[in-house]
């Protein structure tokens, strides 16, 4: 059978491409609570076999775990909840702060812009009015949130339990698809995949551990109000790659503005903050986590983009496991190799790339 052309494979595959992001826009209710579930289920492998190594029946080997980690997350909704009926209870005093700093602001205006005081109110009962002209639509996006919320509490412990238990029947599967030849080259991608996923997980629960006890207990040394309130938010916005630290720092100012009528409490929560992020980049992720996911920033950033457009913050989370997991296998196929050198971080040398026509010259 005649080979097709280069050009033709290629449009093959961006066509591919396109049909998967169009399949995963108007299946993202379905597709990603799955994908979330598959990965934590990896994740609760070896304790699943720990369990059955010991005999416990396999009923309570998978239930077991998904109620370990439902604890840990009503351990999580719990410490939120008891941190936001602290801020309602301040609410007087935040008011009070906010105010003093917005006439601080207004006095700066003044001095360094003709805007004045009356125009700086009237700019503000302006963009009032539009903000609560939208809030049906912020309500609305609340709700589908909420909506979405649910459909992850309900579904994903049932789909990792789906997958625990039909594990067996889904690796035969898979092994149906390929020629006997090819199942040692399936076997090593399925064991790459589960290495990457396990250590990129459990990798990042540790991030949030460590992330949380230098934060918080730096930020209460110095006296910060909502110290451990920072450092939790802060941990787990940062497990959104490149964004989710930006998004932490403005939150843990607009904190410290709120709980505070000075303005050096602020600074102190950015350098403490820019330091703990120092550390966490630059020595103790790398060690755990960088040997496992090899993506290159580009590839990265454009992949939580579209990723958080399709599913928001659960969206951007996934987002680097799942391109891990394509570079795995496009690595190990002949056909797909070209896009795992586009997604990885090994950039060629200059004199590595030699034209064949130029190179043919020289000789």
């Amino acid at each position: 059978m005649k080979e097709l052309p280069i050009t033709v494979k290629r449009s093959i595959e961006l066509m591919g491409i396109c049909l998967l992001a169009l399949i995963m826009s108007y299946g993202q209710q379905i597709i990603m609570p799955v994908i979330l579930a598959f990965f934590l289920s990896i994740v609760l492998l070896p304790i699943y076999r720990f369990l059955r190594s010991v005999r416990t029946p396999e009923f309570f080997a998978i239930l077991l775990p998904i109620l370990f980690g439902a604890f840990l997350i009503s351990l999580v909704i719990w410490f939120f909840t008891a941190q936001i009926n602290s801020l309602l209870i301040e609410f007087p005093q935040i008011k009070k702060n906010v105010s003093i700093h917005l006439a601080d602001l207004s006095t700066w205006i003044n001095k360094k812009t003709d805007f004045s005081t009356s125009e700086q109110l009237k700019f503000i009962n302006d963009q009032s009015i539009k903000i609560l002209g939208n809030a049906g639509v912020i309500l609305g996006g609340a709700a589908n949130s909420i909506t979405s919320l649910l459909i992850y509490v309900g579904l994903v412990p049932i789909y990792i339990y789906l997958f625990l238990s039909y594990k067996s029947l889904l690796l035969r599967f898979v092994f149906v698809w390929f020629d006997k030849s090819e199942h040692k080259k399936v076997m090593g991608v399925m064991k790459e995949s589960e290495v990457i996923i396990k250590g990129y997980l459990i990798g990042l629960v540790i991030q949030i551990t460590y992330i949380i006890i230098l934060l918080g207990g730096l930020l209460f040394l110095f006296g910060i109000k909502h110290a451990l309130l920072i450092g939790v938010i802060f941990a787990i916005l940062n497990l959104i790659p490149y964004i989710g630290a930006l998004i932490g720092n403005i939150i843990g100012v607009l904190l410290t503005l709120t709980s505070s009528q000075e303005i050096l409490p602020v600074f102190i929560v950015l350098g403490v903050i820019a330091a703990v992020q120092f550390l966490d980049n630059n020595i103790l992720m790398p060690r755990i986590v960088g040997s496992k996911v090899r993506i290159n920033a580009f590839a990265a950033i454009i992949g939580v983009f579209i990723a958080g457009s399709l599913d928001g913050l659960t969206g951007m989370f996934l987002a680097l496991p799942v391109i891990a997991v394509f570079k795995v296998i496009f690595d190990r196929s002949e056909t797909f190799k070209p896009w795992g050198i586009l997604l990885g971080d090994e950039v060629p040398e200059k004199k590595a790339i030699k034209l064949p026509k130029l190179v043919a010259r020289k000789k």
